[in-house]
Protein backbone atom coordinates (compact mmCIF):
# COMPACT_ATOMS: atom_id res chain seq x y z
CA UNK A 1 0.00 0.00 0.00
CA UNK A 2 1.24 3.53 -0.74
CA UNK A 3 2.23 5.84 2.11
CA UNK A 4 -0.57 7.69 3.86
CA UNK A 5 1.77 10.57 4.66
CA UNK A 6 1.45 13.63 2.39
CA UNK A 7 5.03 13.67 1.12
CA UNK A 8 8.40 14.14 2.83
CA UNK A 9 9.01 15.06 6.43
CA UNK A 10 8.34 18.82 6.95
CA UNK A 11 11.51 20.92 7.01
CA UNK A 12 10.59 22.25 10.45
CA UNK A 13 11.16 18.84 12.04
CA UNK A 14 14.70 18.26 13.36
CA UNK A 15 16.65 15.59 11.45
CA UNK A 16 18.13 14.20 14.66
CA UNK A 17 18.28 10.38 15.06
CA UNK A 18 15.24 10.19 17.31
CA UNK A 19 15.07 6.39 17.34
CA UNK A 20 18.03 5.87 19.66
CA UNK A 21 16.86 4.91 23.14
CA UNK A 22 13.18 4.78 22.15
CA UNK A 23 11.03 1.77 22.96
CA UNK A 24 8.72 0.26 20.35
CA UNK A 25 6.07 -2.33 21.21
CA UNK A 26 5.54 -4.77 18.31
CA UNK A 27 2.28 -6.73 18.52
CA UNK A 28 2.06 -9.44 15.83
CA UNK A 29 1.13 -13.11 16.01
CA UNK A 30 3.68 -13.92 13.30
CA UNK A 31 7.08 -14.48 14.95
CA UNK A 32 8.90 -13.91 11.65
CA UNK A 33 7.32 -10.45 11.26
CA UNK A 34 8.35 -9.56 14.80
CA UNK A 35 11.90 -10.68 14.08
CA UNK A 36 12.04 -8.66 10.86
CA UNK A 37 10.89 -5.50 12.65
CA UNK A 38 13.36 -6.07 15.47
CA UNK A 39 16.14 -6.53 12.91
CA UNK A 40 15.17 -3.22 11.31
CA UNK A 41 14.80 -1.18 14.52
CA UNK A 42 17.49 -2.51 16.86
CA UNK A 43 20.40 -1.27 14.68
CA UNK A 44 18.78 2.19 14.90
CA UNK A 45 19.12 2.08 18.70
CA UNK A 46 15.50 1.15 19.46
CA UNK A 47 14.45 -1.15 22.27
CA UNK A 48 11.92 -3.57 20.79
CA UNK A 49 9.28 -5.23 23.01
CA UNK A 50 7.42 -8.14 21.42
CA UNK A 51 3.91 -9.50 22.01
CA UNK A 52 2.08 -12.21 20.05
CA UNK A 53 -1.48 -11.24 21.06
CA UNK A 54 -3.41 -8.05 21.70
CA UNK A 55 -4.02 -9.02 25.31
CA UNK A 56 -0.29 -9.61 25.89
CA UNK A 57 0.48 -6.31 24.18
CA UNK A 58 -1.82 -4.42 26.58
CA UNK A 59 -0.20 -6.19 29.52
CA UNK A 60 3.33 -5.25 28.39
CA UNK A 61 2.18 -1.70 27.62
CA UNK A 62 0.96 -1.29 31.21
CA UNK A 63 4.28 -2.57 32.61
CA UNK A 64 6.44 -0.20 30.54
CA UNK A 65 4.60 2.33 28.32
CA UNK A 66 6.39 2.43 24.94
CA UNK A 67 7.12 5.41 22.76
CA UNK A 68 5.31 3.84 19.80
CA UNK A 69 3.23 0.75 18.98
CA UNK A 70 3.44 -1.32 15.79
CA UNK A 71 0.20 -3.26 15.75
CA UNK A 72 -0.94 -6.07 13.47
CA UNK A 73 -4.59 -5.86 12.45
CA UNK A 74 -5.33 -9.60 12.30
CA UNK A 75 -4.65 -11.02 15.76
CA UNK A 76 -6.05 -13.99 17.68
CA UNK A 77 -8.53 -12.79 20.33
CA UNK A 78 -8.68 -9.00 20.28
CA UNK A 79 -8.01 -7.65 16.81
CA UNK A 80 -5.72 -4.71 16.24
CA UNK A 81 -8.53 -2.16 15.99
CA UNK A 82 -9.91 -3.18 19.39
CA UNK A 83 -6.44 -3.09 20.96
CA UNK A 84 -5.90 0.42 19.58
CA UNK A 85 -9.22 1.62 20.98
CA UNK A 86 -8.36 0.15 24.38
CA UNK A 87 -4.99 1.90 24.43
CA UNK A 88 -6.74 5.20 23.69
CA UNK A 89 -9.38 4.57 26.35
CA UNK A 90 -6.83 3.75 29.04
CA UNK A 91 -4.17 6.36 28.35
CA UNK A 92 -6.00 9.19 26.56
CA UNK A 93 -3.79 11.97 25.22
CA UNK A 94 -0.74 10.28 26.74
CA UNK A 95 -1.23 7.14 24.63
CA UNK A 96 1.68 6.14 22.42
CA UNK A 97 1.06 6.56 18.67
CA UNK A 98 -0.13 3.39 16.95
CA UNK A 99 0.95 2.36 13.47
CA UNK A 100 -0.97 -0.57 12.00
CA UNK A 101 0.83 -3.39 10.18
CA UNK A 102 -1.35 -5.14 7.66
CA UNK A 103 -1.46 -6.84 4.32
CA UNK A 104 -5.00 -5.45 3.87
CA UNK A 105 -5.14 -2.23 1.88
CA UNK A 106 -8.87 -1.69 1.39
CA UNK A 107 -9.91 1.90 2.03
CA UNK A 108 -12.52 0.73 4.55
CA UNK A 109 -9.76 -0.89 6.62
CA UNK A 110 -7.70 2.29 6.46
CA UNK A 111 -10.66 4.36 7.60
CA UNK A 112 -11.48 1.95 10.43
CA UNK A 113 -7.89 1.96 11.62
CA UNK A 114 -7.70 5.76 11.68
CA UNK A 115 -11.09 5.92 13.40
CA UNK A 116 -9.81 3.50 16.05
CA UNK A 117 -7.01 5.93 16.87
CA UNK A 118 -4.20 4.78 14.61
CA UNK A 119 -1.98 7.38 12.97
CA UNK A 120 -0.58 5.42 10.03
CA UNK A 121 -0.25 2.06 8.24
CA UNK A 122 2.75 -0.06 7.30
CA UNK A 123 1.94 -2.47 4.48
CA UNK A 124 3.24 -6.02 4.37
CA UNK A 125 5.78 -7.03 3.31
CA UNK A 126 7.69 -4.52 5.39
CA UNK A 127 10.04 -2.23 3.48
CA UNK A 128 12.85 -1.33 5.94
CA UNK A 129 13.64 2.22 4.75
CA UNK A 130 9.95 3.17 4.62
CA UNK A 131 9.30 1.67 8.06
CA UNK A 132 12.23 3.57 9.64
CA UNK A 133 11.23 6.83 7.94
CA UNK A 134 7.60 6.59 9.11
CA UNK A 135 8.51 5.60 12.66
CA UNK A 136 11.11 8.36 12.91
CA UNK A 137 8.58 10.94 11.67
CA UNK A 138 5.90 9.96 14.18
CA UNK A 139 8.37 9.87 17.06
CA UNK A 140 9.56 13.35 16.11
CA UNK A 141 5.96 14.57 16.08
CA UNK A 142 5.31 12.91 19.45
CA UNK A 143 8.38 14.63 20.88
CA UNK A 144 7.25 18.01 19.58
CA UNK A 145 3.77 17.49 21.03
CA UNK A 146 5.31 16.61 24.40
CA UNK A 147 7.37 19.80 24.28
CA UNK A 148 4.26 21.76 23.36
CA UNK A 149 2.30 20.34 26.30
CA UNK A 150 5.20 21.18 28.63
CA UNK A 151 5.33 24.73 27.26
CA UNK A 152 1.56 25.16 27.63
CA UNK A 153 1.78 23.90 31.21
CA UNK A 154 4.60 26.34 31.98
CA UNK A 155 2.68 29.22 30.40
CA UNK A 156 -0.41 28.27 32.36
CA UNK A 157 1.56 28.35 35.61
CA UNK A 158 3.13 31.68 34.66
CA UNK A 159 -0.31 33.09 33.83
CA UNK A 160 -1.65 31.91 37.19
CA UNK A 161 1.27 33.56 38.97
CA UNK A 162 0.68 36.75 36.96
CA UNK A 163 -3.00 36.80 37.92
CA UNK A 164 -2.13 36.25 41.58
CA UNK A 165 0.40 39.10 41.46
CA UNK A 166 -2.06 41.44 39.71
CA UNK A 167 -4.74 40.59 42.24
CA UNK A 168 -2.44 41.24 45.20
CA UNK A 169 -1.08 44.49 43.74
CA UNK A 170 -4.55 45.77 42.82
CA UNK A 171 -5.95 44.85 46.23
CA UNK A 172 -3.09 46.60 48.06
CA UNK A 173 -3.39 49.73 45.90
CA UNK A 174 -7.15 50.10 46.06
CA UNK A 175 -7.49 51.30 49.67
CA UNK A 176 -4.75 54.01 49.47
CA UNK A 177 -6.20 55.29 46.19
CA UNK A 178 -9.70 55.42 47.65
CA UNK A 179 -8.29 57.41 50.59
CA UNK A 180 -6.53 59.86 48.26
CA UNK A 181 -9.72 60.37 46.29
CA UNK A 182 -11.78 60.85 49.45
CA UNK A 183 -9.33 63.34 50.96
CA UNK A 184 -9.23 65.27 47.69
CA UNK A 185 -13.03 65.51 47.81
CA UNK A 186 -12.86 66.89 51.37
CA UNK A 187 -10.39 69.55 50.25
CA UNK A 188 -12.38 70.36 47.10
CA UNK A 189 -15.63 70.72 49.00
CA UNK A 190 -14.08 73.10 51.54
CA UNK A 191 -14.44 70.80 54.56
CA UNK A 192 -11.09 72.02 55.94
CA UNK A 193 -11.40 75.61 54.76
CA UNK A 194 -11.59 77.62 51.55
CA UNK A 195 -8.93 77.05 48.92
CA UNK A 196 -7.42 79.53 46.56
CA UNK A 197 -8.19 79.00 42.84
CA UNK A 198 -4.68 77.61 42.30
CA UNK A 199 -5.03 75.21 45.22
CA UNK A 200 -8.47 74.12 44.04
CA UNK A 201 -7.09 73.40 40.57
CA UNK A 202 -4.38 71.19 42.08
CA UNK A 203 -6.93 69.32 44.23
CA UNK A 204 -9.15 68.76 41.19
CA UNK A 205 -6.17 67.27 39.33
CA UNK A 206 -5.40 64.97 42.28
CA UNK A 207 -9.05 63.91 42.49
CA UNK A 208 -9.34 63.17 38.77
CA UNK A 209 -6.06 61.23 38.65
CA UNK A 210 -6.89 59.17 41.74
CA UNK A 211 -10.36 58.37 40.38
CA UNK A 212 -8.93 57.19 37.05
CA UNK A 213 -6.29 55.09 38.82
CA UNK A 214 -8.94 53.55 41.05
CA UNK A 215 -10.98 52.54 38.00
CA UNK A 216 -7.89 50.86 36.50
CA UNK A 217 -7.03 49.08 39.75
CA UNK A 218 -10.59 47.81 40.14
CA UNK A 219 -10.58 46.53 36.55
CA UNK A 220 -7.25 44.77 37.08
CA UNK A 221 -8.63 43.18 40.24
CA UNK A 222 -11.75 42.05 38.38
CA UNK A 223 -9.67 40.66 35.53
CA UNK A 224 -7.34 38.69 37.80
CA UNK A 225 -10.34 37.26 39.64
CA UNK A 226 -12.04 36.22 36.40
CA UNK A 227 -8.93 34.72 34.80
CA UNK A 228 -8.21 32.75 37.96
CA UNK A 229 -11.62 31.13 37.52
CA UNK A 230 -12.92 32.76 40.68
CA UNK A 231 -15.75 34.83 39.20
CA UNK A 232 -18.75 34.03 41.36
CA UNK A 233 -22.30 34.87 40.35
CA UNK A 234 -24.74 35.32 43.24
CA UNK A 235 -28.15 35.17 41.66
CA UNK A 236 -31.31 36.56 43.13
CA UNK A 237 -34.63 37.69 41.71
CA UNK A 238 -34.04 41.31 40.72
CA UNK A 239 -35.69 44.10 38.77
CA UNK A 240 -33.43 44.82 35.79
CA UNK A 241 -35.29 48.08 35.14
CA UNK A 242 -34.43 49.42 38.62
CA UNK A 243 -30.76 48.62 38.03
CA UNK A 244 -30.86 50.56 34.76
CA UNK A 245 -32.82 53.49 36.25
CA UNK A 246 -30.28 54.00 39.04
CA UNK A 247 -27.29 53.60 36.74
CA UNK A 248 -28.68 56.12 34.22
CA UNK A 249 -29.45 58.65 36.97
CA UNK A 250 -25.90 58.54 38.34
CA UNK A 251 -24.20 58.45 34.94
CA UNK A 252 -26.17 61.51 33.83
CA UNK A 253 -24.45 63.43 36.62
CA UNK A 254 -21.05 62.51 35.16
CA UNK A 255 -22.28 63.07 31.58
CA UNK A 256 -23.38 66.61 32.37
CA UNK A 257 -19.73 67.69 32.26
CA UNK A 258 -19.85 66.98 28.50
CA UNK A 259 -23.42 68.34 28.15
CA UNK A 260 -24.46 64.80 27.19
CA UNK A 261 -27.87 63.41 28.11
CA UNK A 262 -28.73 59.75 28.63
CA UNK A 263 -32.39 58.96 27.96
CA UNK A 264 -34.33 55.77 28.65
CA UNK A 265 -36.59 54.89 25.73
CA UNK A 266 -40.07 54.17 27.21
CA UNK A 267 -41.04 50.51 27.00
CA UNK A 268 -43.12 48.10 29.05
CA UNK A 269 -41.12 47.17 32.13
CA UNK A 270 -39.73 43.65 31.79
CA UNK A 271 -40.34 41.09 34.54
CA UNK A 272 -37.91 40.53 37.39
CA UNK A 273 -35.48 37.71 36.65
CA UNK A 274 -32.70 35.72 38.34
CA UNK A 275 -29.35 37.51 38.05
CA UNK A 276 -26.47 38.93 40.07
CA UNK A 277 -27.53 42.60 40.58
CA UNK A 278 -24.03 43.85 41.42
CA UNK A 279 -22.39 42.20 38.43
CA UNK A 280 -25.11 43.29 36.00
CA UNK A 281 -24.91 46.82 37.41
CA UNK A 282 -21.20 46.71 36.60
CA UNK A 283 -22.01 45.82 32.99
CA UNK A 284 -24.66 48.57 32.71
CA UNK A 285 -22.32 51.16 34.24
CA UNK A 286 -19.52 50.25 31.85
CA UNK A 287 -21.67 50.45 28.72
CA UNK A 288 -23.16 53.79 29.78
CA UNK A 289 -19.74 55.18 30.66
CA UNK A 290 -18.31 54.06 27.32
CA UNK A 291 -21.20 55.66 25.43
CA UNK A 292 -20.53 58.98 27.14
CA UNK A 293 -16.78 58.60 26.77
CA UNK A 294 -16.79 58.00 23.01
CA UNK A 295 -19.66 60.29 22.00
CA UNK A 296 -18.99 63.95 21.21
CA UNK A 297 -20.02 66.59 23.76
CA UNK A 298 -23.70 67.47 23.62
CA UNK A 299 -24.76 63.98 22.49
CA UNK A 300 -27.97 62.14 23.33
CA UNK A 301 -27.56 58.52 24.31
CA UNK A 302 -30.54 56.18 24.12
CA UNK A 303 -31.03 53.30 26.53
CA UNK A 304 -33.49 50.52 25.76
CA UNK A 305 -34.72 47.68 27.96
CA UNK A 306 -37.11 45.15 26.56
CA UNK A 307 -38.40 41.62 27.12
CA UNK A 308 -38.25 39.18 24.22
CA UNK A 309 -39.21 35.50 24.36
CA UNK A 310 -36.87 33.89 26.88
CA UNK A 311 -34.62 36.88 27.54
CA UNK A 312 -34.29 40.51 28.60
CA UNK A 313 -32.37 42.73 26.20
CA UNK A 314 -30.53 45.85 27.35
CA UNK A 315 -29.18 48.17 24.65
CA UNK A 316 -27.18 51.42 24.59
CA UNK A 317 -27.11 53.57 21.42
CA UNK A 318 -24.41 56.20 21.26
CA UNK A 319 -23.48 58.93 18.76
CA UNK A 320 -19.80 58.15 18.55
CA UNK A 321 -17.72 57.26 15.48
CA UNK A 322 -18.58 53.56 15.64
CA UNK A 323 -16.21 50.60 15.51
CA UNK A 324 -13.67 50.29 12.67
CA UNK A 325 -14.52 47.05 10.86
CA UNK A 326 -10.90 45.88 10.85
CA UNK A 327 -10.75 46.22 14.65
CA UNK A 328 -14.00 44.52 15.67
CA UNK A 329 -12.09 41.43 16.78
CA UNK A 330 -10.32 43.40 19.54
CA UNK A 331 -13.48 44.77 21.09
CA UNK A 332 -14.23 42.25 23.86
CA UNK A 333 -10.66 41.04 24.44
CA UNK A 334 -8.42 41.87 27.41
CA UNK A 335 -6.70 45.24 26.81
CA UNK A 336 -8.43 45.25 23.42
CA UNK A 337 -8.49 48.96 22.68
CA UNK A 338 -9.37 50.17 19.20
CA UNK A 339 -7.99 53.21 17.39
CA UNK A 340 -11.08 55.22 18.44
CA UNK A 341 -10.20 57.61 21.24
CA UNK A 342 -12.46 59.14 23.93
CA UNK A 343 -13.78 62.56 22.89
CA UNK A 344 -13.07 64.31 26.19
CA UNK A 345 -9.58 63.02 26.95
CA UNK A 346 -10.92 60.32 29.26
CA UNK A 347 -8.78 57.27 29.99
CA UNK A 348 -9.54 53.85 28.54
CA UNK A 349 -7.82 50.66 29.71
CA UNK A 350 -9.37 48.25 27.22
CA UNK A 351 -10.47 46.01 30.09
CA UNK A 352 -14.06 47.12 30.68
CA UNK A 353 -15.69 45.37 27.73
CA UNK A 354 -13.68 42.19 28.28
CA UNK A 355 -14.96 42.07 31.87
CA UNK A 356 -18.50 42.79 30.69
CA UNK A 357 -18.34 39.88 28.25
CA UNK A 358 -17.19 37.48 30.95
CA UNK A 359 -19.89 38.63 33.37
CA UNK A 360 -22.60 38.32 30.71
CA UNK A 361 -21.37 34.88 29.65
CA UNK A 362 -21.39 33.79 33.30
CA UNK A 363 -25.14 34.58 33.15
CA UNK A 364 -25.37 32.42 29.97
CA UNK A 365 -26.06 35.60 28.02
CA UNK A 366 -24.54 37.37 25.03
CA UNK A 367 -23.10 40.82 24.39
CA UNK A 368 -22.72 42.27 20.90
CA UNK A 369 -21.85 45.55 19.22
CA UNK A 370 -22.77 46.88 15.79
CA UNK A 371 -22.44 50.13 13.92
CA UNK A 372 -25.62 52.07 13.18
CA UNK A 373 -26.45 53.17 9.61
CA UNK A 374 -26.62 56.84 10.53
CA UNK A 375 -23.50 56.79 12.69
CA UNK A 376 -22.82 55.68 16.20
CA UNK A 377 -22.89 52.24 17.70
CA UNK A 378 -25.28 50.04 19.66
CA UNK A 379 -24.23 47.58 22.34
CA UNK A 380 -26.74 44.86 23.24
CA UNK A 381 -26.79 42.56 26.22
CA UNK A 382 -29.19 39.62 26.30
CA UNK A 383 -29.76 37.80 29.59
CA UNK A 384 -31.91 34.65 29.35
CA UNK A 385 -34.56 33.71 31.90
Amino acid sequence: MNSLLPGPIPLGLPPAPVLSGRSVLVVDDDRLNRRILAAILCPEGCKVIEAETGEKGLELYALAPPDLVLLDVMLPGMNGFDVCREVGRRYGENAAPVIFITAKSDSDDVVEGLAAGGIDYLPKPIRPKEAVARIRTHLQIRGLLAEQRLLVDQLSKANTAKNRFLGMAAHDLRNPLASIRGLAEFLRDGVVGRLTPGQLDLVETIHTASKEMLVLVNELLDLSTIEAGELKIFRETADFAKIVDKAVYLENIEASAKRTIIEIVPRDRPPSISLDPNKIRQVVDNLLSNAVKFSPPGSRIAVELDAVPGAIVFAVRDQGPGIPEAERGRLFKDFGRTSVRPTGGEKSTGLGLAICRKIVEAHNGTITAENLPGGGCVFRVSIPY
